[in-house]
């Protein structure tokens, strides 16, 4: 049994994950791996699970917070999500 590193908890399922860096981590939960290792969008904050945008090394959530920050590539970028084809 091992104890999550985010919330303390001793859990007979928790895992570990190894970074390219070399770093172990252990959780009990997804929710709280997304926590500590998931990075945050710089315009709103909120925590990037899906692909995001990366801009020269900024990190955004989606195409409407970049271009809202000024991301270099921002005319390029088109949100797809809810968008009707044609």
């Amino acid at each position: 049994m091992a104890t999550c590193e985010v919330c303390g908890n001793e859990y007979w399922m928790s895992f570990e994950i190894h970074t390219v860096g070399g770093n172990v981590h252990v959780f009990d939960s997804f929710e709280c791996a997304a926590q500590r290792l998931a990075p945050v969008c710089e315009h709103c904050g909120c925590r990037i699970l899906g692909h995001g945008v990366e801009d020269s090394g900024r990190f955004f959530c989606c195409a409407h917070c970049a271009r809202k920050s000024g991301a270099s590539m921002a005319e390029e970028l088109r949100d797809t999500v809810g968008a009707h084809p044609g």
